[in-house]
């Protein structure tokens, strides 16, 4: 039966009240008090700083980019909104200790690694993050109904979140669920991508997926108020992978009701559940290069870290990058050995919220430590570190931002996780070698495209 899907923003416009998560709150709402700086002179709607910084190389918040650029075309690729920019400076390895106060220690780590290759161009920082306005109100009005559920593994009363559900974050693990839950459009999304595990040589083979997601709060008979969204992915090439296809059921708390995944294997024509599609079981078709939980930079339960909320930095982060979205360039033109081309990646200095995780005694994960580094505009983790069992430096991943500018929408142009000891790294997003622009924000789509009995109607094969 058709089950129509409302988002928990659209119910909060209706005024209906949902609750996500049962277990009693472990954080208390913010107050009135603390809702009102938000949109005022000291806070942006969603939280962030809205002075720039002392010396001038952060500029005030001022809107973000609302309207798309006068050559954009509806329908095709998204352009360059600053072609006129110019790099400031480069850092290299020669001069990488000068800047390390304002780096990651895996980024000062790629310098080391790669001496010879590796730069990192930093442009003006331009603060192009903004949400539609509706988003923007409603994020005071959610502060003050979102809670943590005990234990900070779920939430309660997340309706009416708009951009953020913590815009005032005082627990480390607030700011990681304002990024797994922050503002992605309030209709399902279908789109088209790559992943590329790339080989220490430079070896690559594209595996290209196609996704389709509905952000569901809850059914509107309530059946599910624990589901965050649905999400299909199918793989599309190479053949060997073709027509393979994951189905996943996000919960909001997943330590009362865990995720639940199922894969469709196009050779065996079988769907089975896949119980390991979480924490740090593998990637699908990553070449055992990241983790189920390091897809969208982080998703999934908290439940096995301690959350550290240590403060703000300003960081060189991947910003506007619209360079790595331009339909003129192949995959080859991007990927080389040890990382990207620096000529397509642009960097930009922003404040960041810092947030170290370590993991609980007697928890398992091949990450004892991460630590993460949020854009304080969008909400979106934008650089993390890993370490290992040893507590050594082992990876270091990067989320490339970039506006949606014709929809508001902050997100990524791509993800690069990169394995400082053995070479290899994964890029995740790149569209370049498909024709247009490979996002539809007004997908819709019915709860039964979203089950495990539809799972072998969406095989290929």
């Amino acid at each position: 039966m058709y089950k129509k899907f409302i988002h928990f923003r659209v119910v909060a416009a209706l005024g209906v009240a949902t609750t996500l998560a049962v277990a009693s709150p472990a954080m208390a709402k913010i107050s009135a008090e603390e809702a009102a700086r938000l949109g005022g002179p000291e806070l942006t709607p969603v939280g962030a700083e809205r002075a720039g910084n002392a010396d001038g190389t952060i500029p005030a918040w001022d809107g973000g980019l609302s309207q798309p650029p006068a050559n954009y075309v509806e329908g095709e690729r998204l352009v360059d909104p600053y072609p006129q920019d110019e790099p400031l400076f480069t850092i290299t390895a020669a001069n990488v200790d000068e800047h390390a106060n304002k780096l990651s220690p895996g980024q000062v780590a790629m310098f080391k690694r790669y001496p010879d290759t590796y730069r990192m161009r930093v442009f003006p920082t331009r603060r192009s993050a903004t949400h539609p306005k509706v988003e923007q109100d409603a994020t005071a009005v959610g502060a003050q109904q979102v809670e943590l559920a005990e234990g900070g593994n779920g939430l309660v009363n997340l309706y009416g979140q708009g951009a953020a559900a913590f815009p005032i974050p005082k627990q480390g693990v607030e700011v990681i669920w304002n990024h797994v839950t922050r503002y992605r459009n309030n209709a399902g999304l279908k789109r088209r991508y790559t992943q590329i595990p790339v080989q220490a040589n430079g070896n690559f083979a594209p595996v290209l997926f196609e996704d389709e997601s509905i952000p569901v709060a809850r059914m509107d008979d309530g059946e599910y108020p624990n589901r965050l969204f649905v999400f299909l992915q199918r793989v599309l090439a190479p053949a060997r992978l073709e027509g393979d296809v994951l189905l996943v059921h996000e919960n909001i708390d997943q330590v009362a009701e865990p995720r639940k995944a199922w894969v469709y294997n196009a050779g065996q024509r079988r769907v089975r559940l896949a119980p390991n599609i979480a924490y740090d079981g593998p990637g699908t078709a990553s070449d055992g290069l990241r983790t189920a939980d390091d897809l969208d930079m982080f998703n999934g339960a908290p439940d096995r870290y301690e959350w550290e909320l240590v403060g703000k930095k300003e960081l060189y982060i991947p910003y506007n990058s619209f360079d790595l979205r331009r339909g003129d360039l192949s995959y080859k033109d991007i990927i080389q050995p040890g990382h990207m081309n620096p000529e397509y990646l642009r960097y930009e200095l922003h404040r960041v919220w810092v947030v170290e995780s370590r993991l609980k005694e007697g928890a398992r994960h091949i990450y004892a430590r991460r630590t993460f580094y949020v854009d304080e505009d969008s909400w979106q983790i934008s650089v993390i570190d890993h370490y290992d069992g040893r507590g050594e430096l082992w990876k270091m991943k990067e989320g490339h931002n970039m506006m949606h500018y014709q929809v508001s929408v902050p997100w990524l142009a791509a993800e690069s996780l990169h394995d400082l000891v053995s070479g290899r790294y994964i890029v995740i997003g790149l569209d370049n070698e498909e024709k247009g622009y490979q996002y539809d924000f007004g997908y819709r789509g019915n709860y039964s495209d979203f089950t495990p009995s539809a799972l072998r109607r969406a095989g290929r094969r």
